[in-house]
């Protein structure tokens, strides 16, 4: 009873607290109206998206498009991030080798990439997923470095006694064990590579929300960047909330512990 009081409670003030940002937008709105498109004039200019959309694509076909670049990309950082991050995790001499190139090149962030990106491979489809790879890339093979060296030595023991070999250590013993820390590297992974998908598409795009507010841009039409922008909110936080999901059925056992 009280954890339903409290789920209650945390989604009345969720609710209020979109409603104010609401109330603000419309104070902010009417004052410049026609600066600062209002929320019903947002609505109507989606409303208009949808009947009259933008080089041939619908605006949820133009979502579609970021979010497949960055499941692609994903895709890439997850197999390569995780096994990276195993062996060094694991191997103290692959660490002391590889851990310094990551720590010069995690710093530098994504954007920094385009113009050498450009440079070497134009302005097509694989240069946005690259920059998404790049982003995305490092959360996941340093929490998983982390999560691997921090296992429990214990575990380890077990694993020795049952004289476990290295593979079967890594994934009946290790791998269980840095799964929260690896997941949690996923989880900040699909926020940078959400928010790189859509500077790579400001750039050069024909599709996707990045395409979408560089259109409004163009065209002085706010209204278009607002819809674009409330979009690129709204699908980041549903990612982020279907990972949490996947997140807590995957590791529910640390809350019975």
């Amino acid at each position: 009873m009280k954890k339903n009081r409290s789920q209650a409670r945390d989604i009345m003030l969720s609710v209020i607290s979109i409603l104010l940002l609401v109330a603000v937008w419309f104070l902010v709105s009417g004052s410049r109206p026609d600066f600062f498109p209002t929320p019903m004039a947002t609505v109507e200019r989606f409303i208009r998206l949808i009947e009259k959309p933008i080089m041939g694509v619908s605006v949820f076909g133009h979502v579609l498009a970021s979010l497949r670049r960055v499941m692609l990309a994903l895709i890439a950082s997850i197999i390569l991030g995780i096994g990276i991050g195993l062996v060094m995790g694991w191997n103290k001499k692959v660490r002391a080798a590889i851990n310094p190139i990551l720590m010069a090149l995690r710093p530098i962030p994504p954007i920094a990439w385009i113009p050498l990106i450009i440079l070497m491979f134009g302005v097509d489809e694989f240069p946005k997923v690259l920059l998404v790879f790049i982003g995305s890339f490092f959360p996941i093979v340093m929490n998983t470095m982390s999560g691997v060296a921090l296992v429990d030595d214990m575990y380890l023991k077990v694993g020795k006694i049952y004289k476990a070999k290295t593979w079967q250590m890594l994934r009946h013993v290790v791998f269980p064990a840095a799964m929260p820390t690896i997941l949690a590297g996923i989880k900040i992974a699909i926020s940078s590579g959400w928010m790189v998908v859509v500077a790579a598409e400001m750039l050069s795009s024909r599709s996707g929300l990045g395409f979408l507010i560089n259109r409004g841009r163009d065209s002085y039409d706010v209204a278009l960047i607002m819809v674009a922008m409330i979009l690129i909110g709204v699908v980041g936080a549903l990612l982020s909330a279907v990972f949490t999901l996947i997140e807590r059925k995957m590791c529910g056992w640390m809350s019975k512990e």
